[in-house]
């Protein structure tokens, strides 16, 4: 039964599965001789882009199936999350209240502005409020300030979301022998990580969080049987930071005009897929997959 209402919600937004895998052509120096590909689930629906998508389908279906049309969720001001979920909410019809680290009444980000056209309403808390997100006694508070609705986490990353994620290892028309994918809320590697038949998984952590990502991962795929590993070395900075470097790769003519990117997520992904290849990173004669997620909304300004 949920399989059949994540189908017809998907076929009534007009989600486009499943996403192509590209070639990818570059002149990067690459004495590995490494072939790289990307799947472009960026290409999933304009909105609706990239991995949130695969996120939520799961528990907005499980939501449909039992007729919650309330939800509540959290993000920041520029969340590629908030932002999906807040157009299927407006499509759908349902509620949504967004909890928003930081107060952007007075400019708010094109993504809240997006949130308020569609009808979210939208609270603004402080930094240390947003912290407790994740916290029992918060999230009992949430439940009874809304209780009629479903809470989804920050990012989206339920556990509804692993099995949306490990969906794309089925959607693979070829061999890989690595695939490579930004990670920030750690969901979208662990759905990845919970599916046996996945290949090698190399993860770009695009925020400091050394440690944290790998704990936050090994919590939500506690027995997984995949080869994963989060490299550290290219966030630019943190989360939303960047470098000069950095904004010269995403506005490369030789990439960007196929291939969209922000400097956020994909624009660090593959930054660090070159840096890696011209390193000789990559085992000889290898095929990679670079996982585009999405989130191409993030670089408005």
């Amino acid at each position: 039964m949920i399989i059949f209402l994540a189908t017809m919600l998907a076929t009534n937004l007009g989600i486009r599965l499943p996403s192509v895998e590209q070639k990818l052509s570059v002149d990067w120096r690459n004495p590995n001789g490494a072939e790289f590909w990307v799947k472009r689930d960026d290409l999933i629906h304009p909105i609706i882009s990239g991995n949130k998508w695969r996120k939520l389908h799961g528990a907005l279906s499980r939501a449909e199936q039992v007729g919650i049309t309330k939800f509540v969720s959290f993000g920041g001001g520029y969340s590629n999350h908030l932002h999906a979920l807040g157009y299927v909410c407006f499509q759908a019809g349902w509620h949504l209240n967004v909890i928003i680290r930081g107060d952007y009444r007075a400019n708010p980000t094109p993504m809240l502005q997006d949130l308020h056209r569609w009808g979210a309403q939208i609270h603004y808390v402080t930094k240390a409020t947003y912290q407790r997100r994740n916290d029992a006694d918060y999230v009992q508070h949430l439940r009874q300030q809304y209780p009629e609705a479903m809470i989804i986490p920050e990012g989206g990353s339920s556990p509804d979301a692993l099995a949306g994620v490990a969906e794309i290892v089925y959607e693979l028309t070829q061999f890989y022998d690595m695939l490579l994918l930004p990670v920030a809320s750690g969901g979208t590697l662990a759905g990845l990580a919970s599916n046996p038949k996945c290949p090698a998984l190399r993860a770009i952590a695009v925020l400091k969080g050394e440690n944290y990502l790998e704990s936050l991962v090994s919590q939500s795929a506690p027995t997984s049987a995949t080869d994963w590993q989060i490299l550290h070395d290219f966030h630019h900075g943190g989360y939303a930071k960047t470098s000069a470097e950095l904004m010269d790769f995403v506005t490369d003519p030789q990439i960007s005009p196929s291939i969209p990117l922000e400097s956020v997520y994909s624009g660090k992904l593959f930054f660090a897929a070159r840096q890696l290849c011209e390193a000789g990173y990559f085992p000889l004669n290898s095929r990679i997959l670079l996982l585009h997620t999405g989130g191409l909304q993030g670089q408005r300004k």
